[in-house]
């Protein structure tokens, strides 16, 4: 046992679970020609939109379609607009099988949506919601809900508040980036990006007392303030939200 011991303390590396954010990628076509010039278009009225950002390949919209996918195409296309195409889901036998040999990872289907319970179910709903939060409780690691971030964020850095809320207290710099699966509230200028509702949420806002960012996202919908911010919002208390497929941006009374 101590030999054993001894050889674990002098191995080169460790081996640990990680989470990464992704970008999610939708397909709703298995003609890859069109998938190419469709991305061309979304990449031309936002430059600069993807750094290198992995990318999870959604088959869910195709997964009936008969026609197969070209993934070598696909991948090769994401990997020319700066995007790193690691792994797929969602699709048919088939679909994964080719997906596999085109050298993608398999990944884990999407849970399916909650319908919205009727009210006289609220309150179960409630109850485990708290079952939950009593059982992150036990665990040594801070409470859910909200990450608080109360230093700058400089050009590069990111944060990432993984089934949560995002508070920063400092500013977010030209370049940093700032992701929730719920809310973003910056009470400080946002200017680098903000994305909310990272994995689909579409009730996700975004809040800044000095709203001035390269790019707002909420739920996959986003805008680049290359076109230029209305003079009511622009380096003043704003919010972001969706309304439909829309983003609405907005003074704060």
């Amino acid at each position: 046992m101590a030999l054993t011991t001894a050889a674990q303390s002098r191995t080169s590396f460790d081996l640990k679970s990680a989470s990464l954010p992704v970008v999610a990628v939708v397909l709703k076509t298995t003609d890859a020609a069109q998938f190419a010039a469709d991305l061309a278009e979304r990449v031309a009225d936002a430059p600069g939109f993807f750094d290198n950002d992995p990318v999870l390949i959604d088959l869910a919209a195709v997964r009936e379609a008969e026609a197969p996918i070209d993934f070598a195409a696909i991948v090769a296309e994401l990997r020319r607009r700066s995007t790193l195409p690691v792994a797929v889901r969602g699709g048919n036998p088939a679909q994964m099988d080719a997906a596999r040999a085109a050298g993608l990872a398999v990944a884990p289907d999407a849970p399916p949506a909650r319908a919205e319970p009727p009210a006289p179910e609220v309150r179960e709903v409630i109850r485990e919601v708290v079952r939950e939060v009593e059982v992150v409780r036990e665990v040594p690691m801070p409470g859910p809900g909200t990450v608080v971030v109360d230093k700058p964020l400089r050009s590069g850095q990111q944060v990432y508040a993984r089934g949560a809320d995002l508070v920063v207290m400092a500013v977010v710099s030209f370049g940093a980036e700032v992701i929730a699966d719920g809310n973003i509230h910056v009470y400080a200028p946002l200017r680098g990006r903000a994305i909310a509702g990272a994995r689909g949420n579409t009730e996700a806002r975004i809040f800044s007392t000095c709203l001035e960012p390269q790019l707002v996202s909420i739920a996959g919908i986003y805008r680049t303030t290359e076109t230029e911010l209305p003079a009511d919002v622009r380096g003043k208390p704003a919010q972001v939200r969706l309304d439909g497929e829309k983003l609405i941006i907005e003074p704060l009374a």
